[in-house]
């Protein structure tokens, strides 16, 4: 059987914390910042868990994620 093939997009999105869920980064902190209050900001920048409902496929096409 051939190796399977990790998603690059995804293998460079999300890392695997030390219990086994995957991390990942919040969105919406690109631009259009003036109008989000620094609250908002500040909180984009911590990391968030992927959901469980979404953790299985995200294993499936991250067979070998560290």
């Amino acid at each position: 059987m051939p190796k399977m093939k990790t998603n690059r997009s995804a293998a460079k999105r999300f890392k695997l914390t030390g219990s086994g869920k995957l991390k990942r980064n919040k969105a919406y902190k690109r631009h259009i910042l003036t109008k989000k209050s620094p609250k908002t900001i500040r909180n984009l920048r911590k990391s968030a868990l992927v959901d469980e409902s979404n953790e299985k496929n995200m294993k499936k096409i991250l067979p070998y994620v560290k």
